[in-house]
């Protein structure tokens, strides 16, 4: 109790709002079931598959939707949403609430695959388990989607637009931040210009970074809404606990990074000029 104690003391100033948020959301999944040897949330969303109707990505020919967003969007927000409310009222100025936004997530999530930390090859967490962990103990373990939704939730909170893009081996986020000129590149989707990417999962990466790779890769991205998904139990379907573990489940695994389909495609990349490029280095909450 004493260290809990003193773990809130020390973020006390950035979870103020986060420590009133109603118990009632309980947006972290307060149950977990197993079904045909998959792991079920509190909304029957699939932790353990990101493709089909019920997969957290909801990924199919056609597009993808994450449906592991909108566990803390809409009637469901709650912590993820009221720490990107306190950025909000921290930093007025909007190019510096961005980027320091990105350099929270960065530094209090740590890059951990979902086989070491829960034993299965998929686990996606949603951002308020994430955002719990960091109240909690100060950091958090997660992978990149892990990371991508967290920051795609914090930045609806706090003002933006954002999107959830879907590259080849990855999952990220991005920031409708028009005007910005300390990016590296800008991106555009479906012909908007301003988006900015945003990749925590190196404990280097400045903001705004864009690996190569990916700058003339085909990429999926959805824009992140304000809609919400209700609580249901699935059908025939056992409670079970997750836990941590260094074992495989040897659960069914289906590469989810594998794109199928194309909902927005990124039409260009445009690398500013190198003078603009430089590394941000803001004052941490």
């Amino acid at each position: 109790m004493k260290a809990k104690k003193a773990i809130l003391a020390a973020f006390a100033p950035l979870l103020l709002g986060l420590l009133m948020a109603s118990p009632s959301h309980a947006s972290p999944s307060e149950r977990f079931y197993q079904r045909d040897g998959h792991i079920f949330d509190s909304w029957n969303v699939c932790r353990t598959r990101a493709e089909g109707s019920d997969g957290f990505l909801k990924l199919s020919r056609r597009g993808f939707d994450p449906l592991i967003a909108k566990e803390s969007l809409g009637d469901n927000i709650d912590l993820a949403w009221e720490l990107g409310r306190e950025f909000a009222r921290k930093y007025p100025d909007p190019h510096q609430r961005a980027e320091s936004i990105f350099y929270f997530v960065r530094n209090k999530v740590i890059y951990t695959s979902d086989a070491d930390q829960f034993g299965f090859r998929d686990f996606a967490q949603n951002a308020d388990e994430v955002a719990e962990a960091i109240a909690e103990k100060g950091l958090a373990l997660g992978d990149c989607e892990d990371s991508a939704i967290l920051l795609a939730v914090m930045y609806k909170a706090a003002g933006y637009r954002s999107a959830v893009v879907l590259a080849p081996g990855h999952l990220a986020t991005l920031v409708y931040l028009p005007g910005y000129r300390k990016a590296a590149r800008v991106l555009q989707i479906a012909g908007e210009e301003g988006w900015v990417w945003t990749e925590p999962t190196g404990r280097t990466n400045p903001f705004g970074w864009l690996p190569e790779r990916y700058a003339a890769a085909q990429l999926v991205a959805r824009e992140i809404t304000m809609e919400a998904i209700a609580e249901r139990e699935p059908s025939a379907a056992t409670a079970t606990t997750v836990t941590k573990s260094s074992g495989d489940s040897g659960a069914r695994f289906f590469p989810f990074f594998g794109v199928i389909g194309l909902l927005w495609l990124i039409s260009s990349a445009r690398r500013r000029p190198p003078k603009r490029k430089r590394r941000f280095s803001p004052k941490q909450m």
